[in-house]
């Protein structure tokens, strides 16, 4: 089976509306720091570029991919050990 772990990132954001807005109003708001993000699920894969993680994974399917580049990782928490399977996994032990 995969680790199950918590990412906590921070991620790229867009403010605003289409067409134009009122500079003062973006200012303030450029100012506020980027959202930090909490992503639990399990590691499909890890290099040290991203790490890809998938919230539901059976024998033969999984949910949705979502990957996060290692640049916004803050930190990585294990919460459920990888058990050994017998068969190759891919993902590295690369550390973020």
């Amino acid at each position: 089976m995969y680790r199950l772990v918590e990412v906590v990132w921070v991620d790229a954001e867009e403010y605003g509306e289409i067409g134009w807005n009122d500079i003062r109003s973006m200012k303030r708001y450029a100012k506020k720091p980027c959202p930090e993000i909490r992503s639990v699920g399990y590691v499909l894969y890890q290099n040290e570029t991203h790490i890809s993680l998938a919230s539901s994974v059976g024998d033969k399917e999984c949910s949705s991919l979502e990957k996060i580049p290692s640049e916004f990782v803050k930190s990585i928490k294990v919460l459920v050990p990888a058990e050994p399977t017998g068969k190759s996994e891919e993902m590295s032990d690369a550390k973020l």
